[in-house]
């Protein structure tokens, strides 16, 4: 029934979420709420992160909720504090418009007095962590003799979490004739298990494929030896200067490291890990979710039940061990219609793990190479004069200051004024990068297109030679098109001419691969090609290029 429309619900339900900017229901909630309405059965769903899951159970139960109930008709219980503050936020959102409609929230890191007492007071929905759930239970305190909806928001993370034993006794003690609700993003062994133990002939819906990456996700991945990986991180940074990024480390060791270097050399960063206090923890949370912070360095743990919106990336700093874990750290960016970007910095022999991952989501991670430093000058350089262009003048404030100023500046032209305010902020990327060099490791043979193993084409053009009479210099250029985006050695060369306005400059040796191109072209036009093609787009597809390693 993926024509389920909103206004379907109670006009209180629905003015709310309409207030709150709903307008069509995502694919999940077109599937999972009339389903919900009109069967009876358990119900095991599946959609990633950020697809709107809340909604798809939530409203379902409000619009058959009995208002003024004081002992819990339903009980949701989800990984992380985090999570159960924000679907208690929403549940309570949703019923705004309902007298008599309560949400209580039950987590560790609080005090359980406090949690007691407005249990008391009645509610109509909990929201819990399985530990303090399970606590309070023992504690005679969380009453779910009566439960009709016990949902399991994100099992797997709950028994990635190890939080196995909780979910079974609360699952033991919760009534026979409830339904039971497991929504999750993957469906390893362990959440089959507690299907097959604990459900009944449940229901299976699934928006997407199962254990599948987000649909807008573009996934791409960097190879570099080991000692390079902090520069390539730093450089990924560089060239996305409007970047808003979780960078997932593997330890939290390592996620200390990375957070203090950065901080060191000056970006706007900070870390996310297991040894911070709760409230530590929710003051660099907020700093991000305020976008007061660019970049959050954080464990896979830490980051669980961070609900943030608007992420542009997702940098694996290192691939995780669980391949499953990769599609929930993915997952967290390309949310609600906009498009993301996932990024893994590998070695070389970790070739294999991405072309696993590549099967497990279904997804092309495409290879891109580090950008060098002129690259990432010029794009900084691009975006400083796009923010002083966009830039609001006040100009009743301001107008006292002009003469001063104008006197002060008046030695100088317009020229070297703009100059000198560029110089001001740019400066320190054009120190840094001066001599920077190409970080980018050899991608294995049979990974690379001229590998034997590759599908590809290989041709050849004809190199000239300079006035003086010797041979020109080329440089190998990576670009993220190939076969499949019907490129073909005329197309290449009069995208590289039109980008470069001149038909002159010397192409060499072309090599297309189905999904990406090599080619060679006069190392002096080297950088102004890399740079005016990740600017540019063919046949609609946004173009990454680089250069490459011979």
């Amino acid at each position: 029934m993926s024509s389920f429309d909103f206004s379907a619900l109670k006009p209180e339900i629905h003015e709310a979420i309409k207030e709150m900017g709903f307008e069509n229901p995502t694919p999940i909630q077109a599937l999972t709420i009339p389903f919900i309405l009109e069967q009876s059965r358990d119900l095991l769903a599946f959609a990633q992160t950020g697809t709107g899951k809340t909604a798809a159970f939530g409203l379902p139960m409000l619009q058959q909720a009995q208002p003024g109930n004081k002992i819990p008709e339903g009980l949701v219980l989800c990984p992380t504090r985090e999570l159960c503050i924000q679907i208690a936020k929403d549940l309570s959102n949703y019923s705004k418009n309902i007298p008599g409609i309560h949400i209580v929230p039950v987590y560790g890191g609080e005090s359980i007095e406090r949690q007691m007492v407005h249990l008391r007071r009645g509610a109509t929905f909990v929201v819990g962590t399985p530990g303090r759930t399970l606590d309070l239970i023992n504690r005679s305190r969380l009453d779910i003799s009566k439960i009709k909806w016990l949902v399991l928001d994100e099992a797997d993370e709950m028994l990635n979490m190890g939080f196995k034993e909780e979910l079974d006794s609360i699952l033991e003690t919760a009534p026979a004739e409830r339904r039971t609700m497991l929504l999750s993003a993957t469906m390893p062994r362990e959440v089959l298990a507690i299907a097959k133990n604990y459900m009944h002939d449940p229901e299976e819906i699934s928006a997407g494929k199962k254990n599948s990456g987000t649909e807008n996700v573009n996934h791409f991945f960097c190879m570099v030896h080991a000692p390079d990986r902090f520069e390539a991180l730093k450089r990924i940074i560089d060239i996305n200067p409007n970047l808003y990024s979780i960078v997932f480390c593997r330890t939290r060791t390592e996620t200390k490291e990375v957070a203090d270097h950065l901080m060191q050399e000056g970006y706007n960063a900070d870390a996310l890990h297991g040894d911070l206090s709760q409230a530590q923890r929710d003051y660099v949370m907020n700093r991000f979710r305020l976008r007061h912070l660019q970049v959050l360095v954080a464990t896979d743990v830490a980051a669980r039940g961070l609900d943030v919106t608007d992420l542009t990336h997702i940098i694996n700093y290192n691939l995780p061990d669980d391949r499953e874990v990769y599609i929930h750290r993915t997952g967290r960016t390309g949310r609600a219609g906009k498009t993301g970007v996932a990024i893994s910095i590998i070695h070389s022999r970790e070739m294999e793990r991405i072309r696993t991952l590549e099967k497990l989501t279904g997804r092309t991670i495409t290879y891109m190479p580090v950008p060098d430093g002129r690259t990432i000058c010029e794009k900084q350089l691009f975006n400083l004069v796009d923010k002083m262009e966009n830039t609001q003048v006040n100009e009743e404030e301001i107008e006292s200051f002009l003469p001063v100023i104008m006197k002060k500046l008046s030695w100088m032209d317009r020229d070297e004024l703009i100059k000198k305010f560029i110089s001001m902020e740019f400066n320190r990327f054009l120190d840094y990068y001066r001599d920077a060099s190409n970080i980018n490791a050899q991608i294995p043979r049979k990974y690379d297109s001229k590998g034997k193993d590759q599908p590809k084409g290989t041709f050849e053009i004809k190199k000239k030679r300079d006035r003086g009479g010797q041979g020109v210099a080329f440089s190998r250029i990576f670009l993220n098109v190939g076969l499949k985006n019907n490129i073909n050695p005329k197309a290449l060369i009069s995208l590289i001419n039109e980008t470069l306005r001149d038909r002159s400059i010397e192409i060499g040796r072309i090599d297309l691969d189905r999904k990406f191109s090599f080619f060679e072209i006069d190392s002096r036009f080297a950088s102004r090609l890399v740079g005016a093609l990740n600017e540019a787009s063919y046949n609609g597809m946004k173009l990454q290029a680089g250069f490459a390693t011979d």
